[in-house]
């Protein structure tokens, strides 16, 4: 029987990944710092902790075979840089020593699309692409220093492979991502206007199944890139269009326009505690992502063949309506 321990599971990659690993009879220790109800209803070990807390994970990592690092601290605005710093920098070199201490075999490191460097639209993002220098924003430059920790651990003998998944939605998102949020608001037809720009966007199963598939085919010290098919926000607003049954809005806000009213949405999201519309910081991200990312080394390696868009969409909806995120 697979020995694995899950950081993280709460999450949205996190809690979808331990129901795939029940699936295939794995033993499963999650470390909860916040329980969170749904994952009672699972046939997991409950292990109370923090990844700041390098004590609690001992029993954690204690007669583990994988360990799937999927916790992180995720920030579209420039509030708490200290907090994202320390849980995605310090906690990710935490989880590695308490690893490297008790024998585990193999460590997959959850990072992100968002710590490369912006490149330019003719070039192509791959594995080789620089990492970000800049600590602006704050979250991809953690998720780059946490590669390279992972890279040093590495060296220093864990079995450990780095997964960089890009904006990743699709069903089990029971703690509402930000992802998430805007597909439910495109849905319900409460987004008024639309910016340029767009993403890649990735299926959550399918983020989970490349994990699973990298414990005996990801190479030591390597990562690779799990992403989808790119589709700008119009697209994706038409998509959901005929999902729902609603006209998506038909106008789209010049992006000078956009970057003015930010400032307002964060403010008033401070004020109402709830997550704004859009950041700065999101604004950039849509606006400059890159257009030509490689799958090459994820297809050759890991088998990875993202499913369609409109699939994973249809998918989340019905998860949505199921699980009465929609009434």
């Amino acid at each position: 029987m697979l020995k694995v321990a899950v950081t993280g599971a709460s999450g949205h990659i996190g809690n979808c990944l331990v129901r795939e690993l029940l699936k295939i009879g794995a033993h499963i220790k999650v470390l909860v710092h916040t329980f969170e109800n749904h994952l009672a209803q699972l046939e997991v070990e409950i292990i109370r902790g923090n990844i700041l807390e390098p004590e609690t994970l001992t029993p954690l990592c204690k007669d583990v075979d994988v360990v799937f690092h999927c916790a992180a601290k995720i920030s579209i605005d420039s509030r708490q840089p200290d907090k994202v710093y320390e849980t995605n920098v310090t906690g990710t070199r935490n989880m590695v020593e308490a690893s490297l201490l008790s024998g585990v075999k193999k460590f997959i490191h959850f990072s992100s699309i968002d710590a490369f460097e912006n490149i330019q639209a003719s070039q192509v993002l791959d594995e080789k692409s620089p990492l970000t220098t800049s600590k602006k924003p704050m979250y991809d430059y953690s998720k780059a220093e946490g590669e390279k920790i992972i890279l040093e651990a590495a060296e220093r003998g864990l079995d450990a492979v780095i997964l960089c998944p890009s904006a990743v939605v699709g069903p089990y998102d029971y703690r509402g991502s930000y992802l998430g949020q805007a597909l439910l608001k495109m849905y319900k037809n409460k987004i008024p206007a639309l910016i340029p720009g767009g993403y890649y966007w990735v299926d959550v199963r399918d983020v989970v199944s490349a994990a699973i598939k990298s414990v005996q085919s990801g190479r030591k010290g390597e990562k690779y890139i799990i992403s989808g098919n790119y589709c700008s926000l119009k697209n994706l607003s038409k998509i959901i269009g005929k999902m729902s049954g609603k006209n998506p809005p038909r106008i789209t806000v010049p992006v000078f326009l956009a970057f003015l009213v930010c400032p307002f949405f964060e403010f008033i999201s401070t004020i109402t505690k709830k997550k704004p519309m859009f950041t700065c910081q999101s604004l950039k991200i849509l606006i400059s992502a890159p257009s030509n990312i490689s799958l090459v080394k994820s297809q050759n390696e890991l088998e990875y063949i993202p499913r369609p868009l409109e699939e994973t969409l249809r998918d989340t909806f019905d998860w949505y309506k199921h699980n009465k995120y929609l009434n």
